[in-house]
């Protein structure tokens, strides 16, 4: 069976960044299951498994616009240490959820000067071209359960409770 929208897909992967380092890999542990078509992972590399069949393997180049974007600096704000109040000491490195228009947004505090905390809200690999090496371990279609929510169910995937 080949990869193809609505198929749940397991894959061994190593994820390097621009410079070749090693930024996460299923090496010595358990493979990646995703459903194919359902944008659960980048799009770039989407699109390189799309049509692939089980036990191919390849590498692949992911521009940034194809894997978590490019750097937004509209994404990137000032914003007063009184709003960190509940938070108690802000240090360069936390992690917030922000409510914004379009929803919750999670930000980290990138700089601090006086009175001023600098949040950006990009992902960290945004603005990124990365490289993943890739095997394709399995290939089975998507119950209608997982097509209806949209993910893998049971061994790899989401569990309901």
């Amino acid at each position: 069976m080949n990869v193809a929208r609505d198929t749940v897909v397991t894959i061994h992967y190593t994820l390097r960044n621009g410079s070749g380092e090693v930024l996460d890999s299923s090496a010595g542990g358990e493979p990646l299951a995703y459903m194919h078509g359902g944008s659960n992972i980048v799009a770039g590399l989407e699109e390189a498994l799309d049509g692939r069949p089980v036990g191919d393997r390849f590498s692949v180049a992911v521009p940034a616009a194809k894997a978590y974007g490019e750097h937004d600096p509209g994404l990137v704000q000032q914003v007063p240490r009184r709003a960190f109040q509940a938070a108690g000491e802000v240090r360069k490195g936390m992690r917030f959820t922000a409510q914004t228009e379009r929803g919750p947004r999670q930000v980290v505090v990138t700089h601090l000067a006086g009175d001023m905390v600098t949040v950006d809200g990009n992902h960290p690999l945004a603005g990124q071209a990365l490289s993943f090496d890739v095997e394709i371990a399995d290939v089975r279609d998507a119950s209608a359960e997982e097509i209806a929510h949209g993910h893998v169910h049971g061994e790899g995937g989401h569990h309901h409770d």
